[in-house]
């Protein structure tokens, strides 16, 4: 039996810049997830990937997420993606300076 989609984000990273960045539902690319479009059909969500995925001169490695719907907008499920979106973690610089970190 096939699991539940469960909601998602599309998100990648800047080609430029190498900022994590998240696909918008009106098609622009934010640095903030909780602008993210969050996806709650399966079939949208691969319509929305294939759209992020041709913006090869905008982005790279795009992927679809798995978020849920917060306050302020979507928001992580996952370690990895509550991680990413802090910025690299090799010295506080960017989004460190001014996010909260990840939780543990």
């Amino acid at each position: 039996m096939a699991r539940a989609f469960t909601p998602k984000v599309v998100t990648a990273n800047d080609l430029l810049e190498g900022d994590v960045i998240y696909l918008t539902e009106d098609d622009r690319w934010s640095r903030e997830l909780t602008e993210a479009e969050l996806i709650t059909d399966e079939a949208h969500a691969q319509v929305r990937l294939l759209d992020a995925s041709r913006q090869a001169n905008k982005i790279v490695g795009a992927y679809l997420a798995d978020a849920i719907a917060g306050e302020d907008g979507p928001e992580p499920t996952h370690f990895r993606e509550d991680f990413r979106r802090t910025g690299p973690s090799n010295y506080a610089h960017g989004k460190q300076e001014t996010s909260p970190q990840p939780r543990a």
